[in-house]
């Protein structure tokens, strides 16, 4: 019998689940609470004296929006978990991109602890992800 309660299989558990919700709330908020007008505003905002296309904001807007809450639901229930750390981590390259143009010195308390977490969880080998819809769905 396979131990699905191995420290490995509960570390994967527990790091995908935080860094799930972290995602989720933060594209639940976008799309949900602040709607995508709002939040493009503020992307445009943002990005007020950098000249960049308003059709980059626009998208960027709804790749990071949707991309956040969708990702961070599929972690949640570790559904296609690869494919959404993929997605998240281009969103991370896109967030670090825009936060740099903005202010070259930001503060990344906010997204150095979503960072460590998705290297983590790309380092862990997929064996250890058993307490995951993926798991139960290849089994």
């Amino acid at each position: 019998m396979m131990n699905l309660l191995s420290n490995e299989t509960i570390l994967t558990f527990v790091l995908r689940i935080i860094l799930g919700i972290l995602f989720f709330m933060q594209g639940y908020d976008k799309v949900v609470k602040v709607k995508m007008d709002g939040v493009i505003k503020s992307f445009r905002y943002e990005f007020g004296n950098v000249k960049l296309p308003d059709f980059i904001i626009v998208l960027s807007a709804y790749f990071s929006s949707y991309i956040e809450l969708i990702g961070g639901l599929a972690l949640i229930l570790g559904l296609f978990t690869n494919y959404a750390l993929y997605l998240l981590g281009i969103d991370l390259i896109l967030v670090v991109s825009a936060f740099s143009l903005i202010n070259p010195v930001w503060d990344m308390k906010i997204v150095f602890p979503r960072m460590l977490l998705w290297a983590i969880l790309m380092a862990i080998p997929e064996a250890y992800n058993k307490l995951s819809l993926d798991f139960l769905l290849m089994k």
